[in-house]
């Protein structure tokens, strides 16, 4: 009887790991995960994705920092990216297990918040700027004015998507500071000018996609491939470059420290990095990724969108954001908090 036992039980033991072997689990943002990559993955791999969607980076950090989450990948901009190293919470990455990391553009190698990619892979960047229906308003888009200090044809029908340090940066270029200022004169007009123009707008959410192509929003602060797909659906939706200074973010799939299907999410990072399936996620989102090679797969449309190549008139007021101070983070965070309520 124990032997008999003991067989089944390795039988239902191996039966288990056999399952293991095919998941893996991505914590990434909402909307933005190719299902045909997914599908190809799959069918190449053998190993089932199952996406988990968040909404904000301090979300993402939020949940797995309290442990627990069962994720295996996560997809961080690049300004956390620091942030989830000092916490520990995502692992350094075994380069010996990355075939393709050769591929990455060598633009997107060496980067401030994680130089040589020792935790992060490309996955996809772009800008955050304004969405605005031109049917509905007629005049300069290309200004953070848009929700700052909202135009008549807009109050009561512009959203302003939830992403803290996005927003609160937009308005500390336009009020002419520096991304992470301390400097509180400064701080302050950036807080009394987002809680002024708060009684204008409709909303603070996500889903500026849809609510966009319905025209449910006549304006939204949003990203720019996110505004190209509402456009294709849209002919009236435009990107606005708010010439005060925008910013420019790159997510990266990360490992996560407490990872169960390690092996799983190596093949999947490798896999993403094969020019072919980079152009396949940004062919889904809309936005480039970083993968020397891709542009030969990108759709037609993208290789001359505006949303994706802004005017060089647009594109020089673009900026990367950097991992901001305790001080200046909690500033950013107190002006949030008094936007919440």
């Amino acid at each position: 009887m124990k032997k008999i036992l003991t067989a089944t039980a390795l039988l239902l033991a191996s039966t288990t790991l056999a399952m293991a072997e095919g998941e893996l689990q991505l914590y990434n943002w909402g909307n933005y995960t190719s299902p045909e990559l997914l599908k190809k993955f799959e069918a190449d791999t053998g190993i089932h994705v199952t996406v988990t969607d968040y909404d904000s980076n301090t979300a993402a950090l939020a949940k797995v920092e309290a442990g627990g989450s069962g994720f295996d990948l996560v997809v961080p901009s690049a300004n956390y990216i620091p942030i989830w190293v000092e916490k520990g919470l995502i692992q350094k990455l075994d380069a010996s297990k990355l075939t393709n990391k050769g591929n990455i553009a060598p633009r997107w190698v060496d980067v401030p918040w994680d130089q040589g990619r020792n935790y992060s892979i490309p996955w996809q960047w772009g800008s955050v700027g304004v969405a605005v229906n031109t049917s509905v308003y007629k005049g300069d888009i290309n200004t953070s004015d848009i929700f700052l200090r909202v135009p008549e044809e807009l109050k009561g029908k512009i959203n302003v998507v939830p992403e803290m340090t996005d927003v609160v940066n937009m308005a500390i270029f336009n009020v002419g500071g520096e991304p992470c200022t301390e400097d509180t004169e400064v701080l302050k007009k950036v807080r009394d000018l987002l809680v002024a123009a708060k009684k204008d707008w409709l909303s603070m959410d996500y889903g500026a996609t849809e609510k966009l192509s319905n025209n449910d929003w006549a304006a939204s602060v949003n990203w720019n491939g996110s505004t190209m797909r509402a456009r294709i659906a849209n002919p009236d939706v435009a990107f606005g470059y708010p010439k005060e200074g925008y910013p420019l973010f790159m997510d990266s799939v990360a490992l996560l420290s407490d990872a169960k299907n390690v092996d799983n999410a190596y093949k999947f990072l490798d896999y993403i990095m094969v020019p072919e399936n980079a152009a396949m996620l940004s062919a889904f989102a809309r936005y480039a990724n970083g993968i020397s090679g891709s542009e030969a797969f990108m759709p037609d449309d993208m290789k001359t969108a505006p949303e994706v190549v802004p005017a060089e008139e647009f594109a020089k007021n673009g900026h990367f954001l950097p991992t901001c101070g305790p001080k200046a983070q909690e500033y950013i965070t107190a002006i949030w908090t008094e936007l919440q309520k």
